[in-house]
């Protein structure tokens, strides 16, 4: 692990446009009073922020208008080789930073703008979770209920269609 993770270039610009016109009290904080870290190893967060004070005096000061005070951002080290998730994972802790401290649909929608969600295909981390799951999961393959043929489970979610008698698929 190299040194202290950076923001990529042009990250704090995006979000910062990203938030104008928006109540995101803590704007001014993402140029001045942020840290980025890596998070110890085994811990299952992608990111994580942290205020400096508790959420009674974080509250006070979004009410007055007050800066937050310093803010940490702490991101999983198993993103330091996947450039798009871990892109994709600070503007969401960012927007955090800035004071959107609810995962409500504008959080999600200016993350998508900003930095999308990377393609399974594109993320060594996301296939690396996917295979974790898929390997606790007590079913290894799918038996399909009206035809009787069997493949291998690839995916977590319930196939629609079997892929030879392509009925929609129920279990035997």
């Amino acid at each position: 692990m190299a040194g202290r993770p950076e923001i990529p270039d042009g990250l704090i610009e995006s979000v910062s446009l990203a938030l104008e016109g928006m109540d995101a009290p803590f704007k001014q904080n993402l140029t001045s009073a942020l840290e980025l870290e890596w998070l110890e190893q085994g811990d299952s967060r992608l990111g994580v922020t942290r205020f400096e004070c508790d959420h009674n005096e974080l509250y006070r000061r979004r009410r007055l208008g007050i800066p937050s005070g310093p803010v940490t951002i702490g991101i999983n080290s198993i993103l330091e080789d996947d450039e798009k998730l871990f892109r994709h994972t600070l503007a969401h802790e960012l927007l955090h930073a800035a004071g959107l401290l609810e995962h409500d649909g504008n959080h999600a929608q200016i993350v998508k703008e900003v930095a999308p969600s990377p393609k399974l295909k594109d993320s060594p981390v996301l296939r690396g979770m996917r295979e974790e799951v898929l390997s606790s999961l007590p079913e290894r393959q799918w038996i399909c209920g009206n035809c009787g043929h069997s493949w291998e489970r690839r995916r977590v979610t319930k196939p629609d269609r079997c892929p030879k008698c392509a009925r929609p698929f129920k279990r035997e």
